[in-house]
Formats: structure tokens, C-alpha cells, sequence
């Protein structure tokens, strides 16, 4: 997975994620990536900086244990919390329209999307599941596949 800055044309800043950086030109090309805040298909990376966090710098993030959020060291901002709550709000009403409008086919996942793809069955929206190497030869093949957004309180 790789997460993209991106700009659409009217100077809207928002960022998306992808399987690839091939995953998303296809997407960028077929015009399949907008902007959330105008629609706007004429897209573009921004300039991004890595992020890389050593061993001790994850050490020294890391709250001690019963620490108010301010005693980290965390340079969240009311603003930046309100923007992650709005995006996990948008990923899980996503993530909810994708299972509440789709058929979950489960592990046949791989076989059904290839099925699709080459004209053997009719087009329906699917979801299911498949390794990270059933995905990766679904993508190699030219079969398009997105990873449902799973968020932290999905998994408790």
C-alpha cells in the first residue's frame, strides 16, 4: 500500500491510498480518482516527504502508560483530530456501503474477480478476501482490486 498527497486542479489538498504507484496511474488515467471536495477529476501527486521513524524515536512517542494525551509529546491539534474523525467517518460509511451493496464471496474472492474480468461470469459488485499474493497476480493480470478500509475499531 502506498498513501499519496494529491491536488485536484481548484487547489484541493487530500490524500488517498493505493495498492501501487501502478495501481494508481491506471486509476489516474481511466479517471477514476476525484477530488472529495469538488469532484474534480484532473488530479496530481503533491510533493511528499517520507516518513521514517527510528526504533528510538517510536520509543520515545510512545505514552507512558496511563499518560494524558498532551504528556506525549503529540503535536495533534483540535483541527487534525477533527479531519481524522471525518476521514475514519467517510472510510467507514465506505466501507459500509461497500458491504450493505455488494455480494461477500469470501476466499473464492480471487476466482470470482477473474471470472468478471475475463467475460466468464456476469460484472457484480464483490468483496471477499485474498492474500497479499492473490492480490498482487489479481493486479499483475490487470484485474482491479481495492482493499476495503478496515479501521481500528474494526478490529476490536
Amino acid at each position: 500500500m502506498i498513501r499519496y498527497n494529491l491536488r485536484c486542479e481548484k487547489g484541493h489538498a487530500f490524500e488517498s491510498w493505493f495498492q501501487s504507484s501502478a495501481a494508481y496511474e491506471t486509476q489516474e488515467k481511466r479517471k477514476l480518482v476525484s477530488c472529495p471536495a469538488c469532484g474534480s477529476v484532473k488530479v496530481e501527486r503533491a510533493i511528499m516527504a517520507p516518513q521514517i521513524v527510528s526504533k528510538k524515536g517510536r520509543e520515545q512517542a510512545a505514552p507512558a502508560p496511563g499518560a494524558p494525551a498532551e504528556a506525549t509529546g503529540s503535536e495533534s491539534t483540535p483541527l487534525l483530530m477533527a479531519q481524522e474523525r471525518e476521514l475514519r467517518a467517510k472510510l467507514k460509511e465506505l466501507r459500509d456501503h461497500i458491504v450493505k451493496n455488494a455480494d461477500n464471496v469470501g476466499e473464492r474472492f480471487p476466482n470470482e474477480a477473474r471470472k468478471m474480468h475475463y467475460g466468464d461470469i456476469e460484472h457484480r459488485p464483490i468483496y471477499g478476501e485474498a492474500s497479499p499474493d492473490e492480490a498482487r497476480a489479481l493486479i499483475d493480470e490487470g484485474v482491479e482490486v481495492s482493499p476495503l478500509p478496515v479501521l481500528p475499531d474494526d478490529r476490536n
